[in-house]
């Protein structure tokens, strides 16, 4: 689509004076938070800002405000979660790339938005590896297959089969494209060389709500959201997708039982400040966010709806880092390989 709103060269000047008054203050905000990070009880001194970029009500989202109340007490501040949705997470991680680096606005990352998104967009409005610093790693989650039990499947195999002898016309919902629940179901559909097609909604409530109500066959979720639908018996767990097996749902069928042990998939969601943000202020946060972590009443809160908050080498930034390296060299290939793209 054309344009037809080119700015003047007036505004085109103006735009270019305000962003290099912009870039010219980020090395000053640095500087100031790196001071304010070395004194005690200087930081907070105002709200900080956690960007969720999916929509308010799935399972990163419940996740997110959790940790941030913890980190709230933790910090004696405020943390504000704000959802900005859209392209799979890219808008608003984008806007987290952007900030300034002074600790104020803090990003909700998941393997989604730094792994996924690498193959199916051309281009971000980010670099997973190096637009953000990591600051820890806020909790994984296995993912649940779960089907419309009018389906009258009951394990892989049987979606297999009813996927083999329908094809195209079986659908499986997401959160939207790029999610989690979707970059899952697109490595089990390979391992299973099966098609079917996708539907993509904004947020998982509504896929799930179409799930229940039988307009979708199935999808992959995490038990955060899954598990209530599952208890209900509105939906039926077929498999989980890891080789972890699920205390709530005892005798479901891990992917390795089912034959697709390549399938091994597990979801994770870290905290990310934009690039630049002072060393010291980094691991301020890092440190609250271990402290927020350890809460007997968090964790057993988290541990109920089938989340799992890491503890120990795992909650280091050098570990998400990790995360994204080998998501990016193992899994970004695979998905370029199955067409999974955007324009």
């Amino acid at each position: 689509m054309k344009r037809t709103d080119r700015p003047t060269r007036r505004r085109a000047a103006s735009l270019l004076l305000a962003l290099g008054l912009t870039a010219a203050s980020l090395p000053a905000a640095a500087q100031e938070a790196s001071k304010d990070a070395g004194k005690e009880g200087a930081f907070p001194a105002r709200p900080i800002t956690l960007v969720v970029p999916f929509p308010a009500g799935g399972p990163s989202d419940a996740l997110a405000r959790a940790v941030a109340h913890g980190l709230a007490e933790t910090l004696k501040g405020t943390v504000v979660v704000e959802n900005i949705a859209g392209a799979g997470g890219t808008i608003g991680l984008g806007k987290v790339a952007a900030a300034a680096p002074d600790g104020y606005t803090l990003g909700f990352g998941t393997i989604g938005t730094h792994i996924a998104n690498v193959a199916l967009y051309k281009t971000l409005p980010y670099d997973p590896a190096t637009s953000f610093v990591p600051i820890g790693l806020a909790g994984t989650a296995p993912m649940l297959v779960v089907v419309n039990p009018a389906l009258g499947v009951s394990d892989l195999k049987g979606l297999k089969a009813r996927i083999a002898a329908k094809g195209a016309k079986t659908t499986y919902g997401s959160a939207g494209i790029g999610s989690i629940s979707h970059f899952a179901c697109v490595i089990l559909l390979a391992a299973m060389k099966e098609p079917a097609t996708h539907v993509p909604y904004r947020g998982i409530a509504p896929a799930m709500n179409d799930l229940v109500g039988g307009h979708i066959d199935f999808m992959c979720d995490q038990p955060t959201t899954a598990l209530a639908q599952v208890t209900s018996g509105k939906v039926k767990a077929v498999a989980v997708l890891s080789d972890d097996t699920v205390p709530q749902l005892p005798g479901l069928q891990t992917v390795a039982q089912a034959g697709y042990p390549q399938v091994s998939f597990r979801s994770w969601s870290a905290i990310f400040a934009p690039k630049g943000t002072p060393p010291a202020l980094a691991a301020r946060l890092n440190a609250a966010l271990r402290e927020t972590l350890t809460d007997p009443a968090l964790r057993a809160k988290m541990q109920a709806v089938g989340v799992d908050l890491p503890q120990g080498d795992d909650l280091a930034p050098a570990a998400v880092s990790k995360l994204i390296a080998d998501g990016v060299a193992r899994d970004v290939p695979a998905l370029k390989a199955l067409g999974a793209a955007l324009d």
